[in-house]
């Protein structure tokens, strides 16, 4: 009797000692993943069989990154800029993007196209990056990041324009590059304004 109690609290001991050890490494290695890997892992297994279909849902992926980018870093240039057109820049741009996101969202729903809902990995690196600065160095960071990201942007819009295989993405693209081209140009200029100032 004596002997199946202590085998009985041996193995108890040996099941919880695995149980706490497992739950540890859990712990440890369980780093959440980027919302833009997770969009792009859901659409992988939902187009499977339709090459064509998943090359164009990260196309969508990526307009969706950059719309939640430019809405963090447009609401952080409103809180933190010290130049007023630095600030309304960045009412434009959180105005815009969310508008944008809210219109590509319905898009890739109609499609079945998962899009990160959250700021992704990079996102939060610019972010990040830019919210490190102040004052003058906040503003011409700003304006420099916002002439960077909009050519980017443009450049995407462009290729996807042409490159989709899906007629409609493809016409969703092309109606996005007056939108950026406009911001663009207003980066410009703020940036040439700005990097003029001591």
């Amino acid at each position: 009797m004596k002997k199946s109690t202590i085998l009985g609290k041996a193995l108890l001991s040996a099941a919880v000692l695995t149980l706490s050890l497992g739950t540890t490494s859990c712990k440890q290695e369980s780093k959440p993943e980027d919302s833009k890997e997770a969009a792009e892992d859901q659409n992988e297994v939902k187009f499977e069989d339709n090459n064509a279909k998943e090359d164009d849902s990260e196309f969508l992926v990526d307009a969706a990154e950059t719309d939640l980018e430019e809405i963090e870093v447009g609401k952080l240039a409103q809180q933190k800029g010290t130049d007023e057109e630095v600030k309304s820049f960045g009412k434009m741009l959180v105005d815009d993007h969310t508008k944008s996101f809210e219109d590509l969202k319905a898009f890739s729903d109609k499609k079945q196209i998962s899009l990160p809902l959250v700021a992704t990995e990079d996102g939060k690196e610019a972010y990040d990056d830019l919210n490190k600065k102040t004052g003058l160095d906040f503003d011409k960071k700003f304006a420099a990041m916002m002439v960077d990201g909009h050519e980017k942007a443009i450049k995407n819009a462009e290729k996807v324009s042409k490159d989709a295989k899906d007629e409609e993405i493809r016409v969703w693209a092309a109606n996005k590059i007056p939108t950026l081209t406009t911001h663009l140009e207003h980066a410009k200029k703020l940036k040439e304004r700005i990097d003029k100032k001591k």
